[in-house]
């Protein structure tokens, strides 16, 4: 039996086929509208500035990082970036978990909603600053963004797809499982995340809405905090400073 794998242009067929009758009902519409100004993330977020007393506030989180709390919310307007004392390109949870660490504290796992939390609560105190992440920074950065683009344009898995299967200049708009599908850079994925998604009803990341991308795509799933997940993050980011986005914390997604 021959192996079927369906192609990008039977993915093409299928978005074509989708029409503005399964995009979002007028009652989901009416629901997302009320949620633009009581976003149930709020008190997510809220409770992840009170993890972030715990170890210490603003205050330590500045120090760790080797910047003045004046400073902060620029700094964390530039994640993923590389942190020399730490040795790596790392988005604000891995630092929260050394941070962490380094205070004899159990680091919050990656996938908590604790970290969920703490770290969309120091992603938001860059909130109203221009993205600002930096890929020729450094030769890490430069690494990074290399990778990122590899993982969102290489096709892989059953069906043969890649991110940019679904976001490329010739899709987006089409309608797949009743969403339109989004210019990422355009849309501020890389701002505007994380975020509370009205299908899940819960705090979500950029990395966790990529694993749900790849597990409906059938790909295999890369971990959060994974060198490539991490790098795909970078690369997304930096379509949202392509599009001149602004930082808003916590973002609302269907």
């Amino acid at each position: 039996m021959k192996k079927i794998i369906v192609s990008v242009a039977l993915l093409t067929a299928t978005l074509s086929f989708a029409g503005e009758q399964f995009a979002m009902s007028d009652a989901d519409r009416a629901m997302y509208t009320e949620m633009l100004e009581n976003n149930p993330a709020e008190i997510y977020v809220e409770e992840g500035g009170e993890f972030l007393e715990e170890i210490g506030g603003e205050a330590a989180l500045a120090k760790f990082l080797d910047v003045s709390e004046d400073d902060l919310p620029k700094y964390i307007a530039g994640f993923p970036r590389y942190v020399e004392k730490l040795g790596m390109v790392i988005g604000t949870d891995q630092v929260l978990q050394a941070l962490m660490a380094s205070q004899d504290k159990k680091p919050y796992k990656l996938k908590s909603k604790d970290m969920f939390a703490m770290s969309s609560y120091v992603k938001s105190l860059a909130n109203d600053e221009k993205v600002a992440i930096d890929v020729n920074a450094n030769d890490h950065m430069k690494a990074a963004y290399k990778l990122g683009k590899e993982v969102y344009e290489t096709k892989r898995g059953g069906r043969g797809l890649a991110c940019l299967s679904c976001h490329s200049a010739d899709i987006v708009g089409s309608v797949l499982r009743t969403q339109p599908l989004p210019d990422l850079g355009k849309a501020g994925a890389g701002a505007t995340w994380p975020a509370y998604r009205m299908t899940k009803s819960s705090l979500r990341t950029l990395q966790r809405r990529f694993q749900g991308c790849m597990k409906n795509a059938l790909l295999a799933v890369l971990p959060i905090g994974s060198k490539e997940m991490v790098a795909l993050e970078v690369y997304v980011t930096d379509l949202a400073k392509k599009a001149d986005q602004t930082i808003a914390i916590p973002g609302l997604k269907r």
